[in-house]
């Protein structure tokens, strides 16, 4: 019973219907390793253990009956921007620090109709504006392999509960590379399914065009396991797609690799900032797909250099559109004894949001204001369908297309990058965004530092299952979604 954090999905699912352990068991062990470890890893915002052990009890009871569903009683963490009913969602932001949702998010009510049991929500980047998880109004969450160093964002707290062993699977959402990287950054197998594929609704907007929820987990396995709960049509969420969800746990063999056509993007390993240890990490992992029987085909992306302008040009303008509800008067933080009505509201959004939302804000209002919408605005939708059609082309030769997930690996907590240099770290992850496509981060060794390296495959619209399942079939003929960070290996 003490090493049941060791334990996959699928063997968390068998021990729990054939009564090796049950749901309140392995829940007290996750809040046990919770109350110990994560005062160093900083992954949640907060703990619902009262409510986690009240949700496990039911799932046992459900187990019990035979009639439950395969992840009934098995603990996750959900990223705090999901809305959760009567329990604080602060999007990491002083804004929301007193917000209680009335309501649950659709992938939360999906993963509580499911059985599944929440044990709380997770640290991230405010609103989910940044890669570091730094800029979250309750601190810096730490990077398991090494605390010192960033976990990634803004799924950040997600990333590192997972990598720490605080939680077995997690939710996470993905506005321009925020499950991917931090899955990257700490080891870790995430997904980002295509725009639609997963509800939005309830999930606090970034930029709607953009924001996809997804899983993340240690292996594809798992990440399937979790993918059959929350994808899905939601007539809440006029842009969820009416379109058949895949068995992704059934089809995680279905990808014949032996025919796969892997895109090369020289453009893509070409880029300035990209570490010597990434690339050679990276390489390693495509020589392995193409010894399994993969081809590997070079690809021309040739708007690359357009990624990083076109998504800091839209991605803030719809942020700016968003986030004008936070005005001191409805909900979320409002300030002391203001003067007037234009006090309250200048003085609410200035102390409750932080430096690099409000960056974003003003970026995205100067691009939507009058005489420069039609310059920046709209030029950056016109680009971003150029940025599409690029990769529809690339399809019609390859099947997926390979590249890091970031240029990097996880840099120092404190680092001070420039916003600038920040925002040129996501060069790999913002175009799927942009296009709406699905894309996985798995695992593929470590640098010269021990810090974990991610190959990031890019699918064609609707085929999170041929992701899934090739990262699967990797996984089973290597090891690094194995590897645990010396943090997850401590005893509760």
């Amino acid at each position: 019973m003490t090493d049941l954090h060791r334990l996959s999905i699928r063997e968390l699912s068998e021990g729990l219907k054939q009564a090796q352990f049950s749901s309140r068991e392995l829940t007290e062990h996750y809040l046990k390793r919770i109350a110990k470890i994560d005062a160093k890893v900083k992954s949640y915002v907060t703990v619902t253990a009262e409510q986690a052990l009240v949700e496990a009890d039911a799932a046992d009871a459900v187990i019990k009956s035979g009639n439950a569903h395969a992840l009934a009683g098995i603990p996750l963490a959900h990223k705090d921007i999901f809305c959760t009913q009567g329990i604080k969602t602060t999007a990491g932001s002083k804004m929301l620090d007193n917000f209680i949702s009335p309501y649950d998010a659709t992938v939360v009510a999906k993963a509580k109709a499911a059985g599944l049991v929440t044990l709380g929500k997770v640290n991230m980047d405010e609103f989910a504006m940044g890669s570091t998880s730094e800029s979250s109004y309750f601190g810096a969450t730490g990077n398991p392999w090494a605390l010192d160093h960033v976990p990634g964002g803004s799924s950040g707290g997600s990333a590192a509960a997972v990598a720490a062993d605080l939680a077995p699977i997690a939710t996470g959402t993905d506005t321009g590379g925020s499950i991917r990287q931090p899955a990257s950054f700490c080891g870790l197998t995430g997904l980002k399914p295509t725009y639609g594929r997963v509800s939005r609704f309830g999930m606090i907007a970034y930029a709607s065009s953009l924001d996809q929820g997804g899983p993340m987990a240690r292996s594809a396995e798992d990440c399937a396991y979790l993918m059959n709960v929350i994808a899905g049509h939601d007539a809440k969420d006029s842009t969820s797609v009416d379109k058949e969800v895949d068995d992704y746990v059934a089809n995680l063999n279905g990808t014949a690799v032996k025919a796969l056509r892997i895109g090369i993007p020289k453009q893509y390993f070409n880029v300035a900032g990209l570490d010597a240890d990434v690339k050679a990490r990276v390489e390693e992992s495509l020589k392995k797909l193409e010894e399994m029987g993969a081809t590997l085909v070079e690809i021309d992306l040739n708007m690359t250099e357009a990624y990083v302008p076109t998504y800091y040009l839209i991605a803030p303008a719809e942020a700016s559109s968003n986030l004008s509800r936070y005005d001191g008067v409805r909900y979320g933080y409002r300030c002391e004894n203001p003067k007037d009505i234009l006090d309250l509201y200048k003085r609410s959004r200035s102390e409750g949001f932080g430096a690099e939302v409000q960056r974003r804000i003003l970026i995205g209002t100067y691009a939507l204001s009058a005489g420069y919408y039609d310059a920046y605005y709209v030029k950056a939708q016109k680009v971003r369908r150029l940025i599409q059609q690029d990769f529809l082309k690339a399809f019609e030769n390859v099947d997926v297309i390979a590249a890091p997930s970031a240029p990097t690996t996880a840099y120092k907590i404190g680092a001070n990058l420039s916003p600038t240099e920040m925002y040129l770290g996501d060069i790999y992850t913002l175009a799927v965004n942009l296009a709406g496509l699905p894309a996985i981060n798995a695992p593929v060794g470590f640098d010269k530092d021990n810090l974990p390296v991610g190959l990031q495959l890019i699918g064609n619209y609707w085929s999170e299952s041929q992701l899934l399942s090739i990262v699967h079939q990797y996984q089973q003929n290597t090891d690094w979604h194995t590897k645990r960070a010396a943090i997850a290996e401590e005893s509760a």
